[in-house]
């Protein structure tokens, strides 16, 4: 009898140390702190939308959602980052379009493969930025003085290749006119290039309007037009390349949540759910149109379906610039 009591206290002990286990391995995410890797500088545009997703992330999971920014290589040193930590859940990021263009461009690390995508939640026109005392009073009269005065003409916004390089250039070249005829000066992002742009050390700056939003407001730049085909609802009152020049060329630049290949199915799905709710909370929607940024959410797989085609659509046009490797 004594026998038969041990063995069943040791098989209980057993069974119930087995189910602590497994309740230890299937313990919901997230238990601790999850970092959000940002590729680019502090105060530019994606590092602020980055900040107020990670404050309603940890508002909706109870642990920190910690943004870090990882600078680099025209936003290739973040990237990477995201790309190769460890697929557990806790290191996941804001990549931009820009890790679309890497591997075209012969720089190792990223490719669209690389990652599993969580969701878009911002998607903005590129817009033509100057001093606000700058002799152009149009987007026409620029490209003009570009096009009679090679080399004199100097602009930023991101790391050549880019896609503020890209969308910048590429219109350029849409309208006959030589990418080099206007220098590019490469920046770590548009915060830097914009404070050029205001000191005078450089004459374009080609990024959102919302990024150059607090400058325009202080009188110190102008936005002449959106690389676009159509207004933007936030800037209705910026005309467009397309209607300004009669040319066709509209690269979107967007913002997107993704964590490196291979994270728990669980994990993603949970992350995609939380961030439509962010992306349909109307407090949200107020602080992004206060900041000129539009909330444009794509869940987990059409996402994976734009970066895809911007993957391909870019390469195009940078085999067309000559920036392709």
């Amino acid at each position: 009898m004594k026998s038969t009591l041990k063995t069943l206290v040791h098989t209980s002990v057993a069974a119930a140390a087995l189910l602590g286990l497994a309740s230890a391995a299937h313990a919901e995410w997230p238990e601790r702190a999850v970092t959000i890797i940002v590729p680019w500088s502090a105060g530019g545009g994606t590092d602020a939308t980055a900040r107020a997703v990670a404050a309603d992330l940890e508002e909706k999971f109870g642990q920190p959602f910690n943004v870090v920014n990882r600078t680099g290589g025209g936003g290739l040193v973040g990237h990477s980052a995201i790309a190769n930590a460890k697929p557990d859940g806790y290191t996941i990021g804001v990549i931009t379009i820009e890790s679309t263009m890497y591997e075209t461009q012969g720089l190792p690390g990223v490719t669209p493969k690389d990652y599993d995508y969580i969701g878009r939640y911002n998607a903005d026109a590129i817009g033509i930025n100057l001093q606000a005392d700058a002799d152009f009073g149009d987007v026409q009269a620029l490209i003009d003085d570009v096009k009679a005065n090679p080399g004199t003409v100097t602009a930023s916004g991101a790391n050549r290749g880019g896609l503020s390089h890209l969308a910048w250039a590429g219109l350029l070249n849409k309208l006959g006119i030589a990418p080099d005829a206007s220098p590019w000066v490469a920046s770590d992002g548009s915060a830097p290039a914009l404070q050029q742009l205001a000191a005078g050390a450089i004459d374009v700056v080609s990024t959102s309007p919302a990024e150059a939003r607090s400058l325009v407001e202080a009188g110190e730049v102008k936005t002449l037009a959106l690389i676009a085909d159509e207004r933007s609802p936030l800037f209705p009152d910026i005309p467009t390349t397309t209607e300004a020049l009669d040319v066709q060329w509209s690269p979107m630049p967007f913002r997107g949540l993704a964590g490196p290949d291979g994270m728990p199915e669980e994990t993603v799905t949970a992350l995609a759910a939380a961030l439509q709710e962010i992306c349909d909370d109307p407090d949200f929607q107020t602080f992004m149109s206060s900041r000129g940024f539009s909330v444009a959410y794509q869940d987990s797989a059409t996402f994976k379906d734009t970066v895809y085609a911007d993957y391909e659509g870019l390469a195009e046009t940078m085999k067309v610039l000559g920036l392709a490797k």
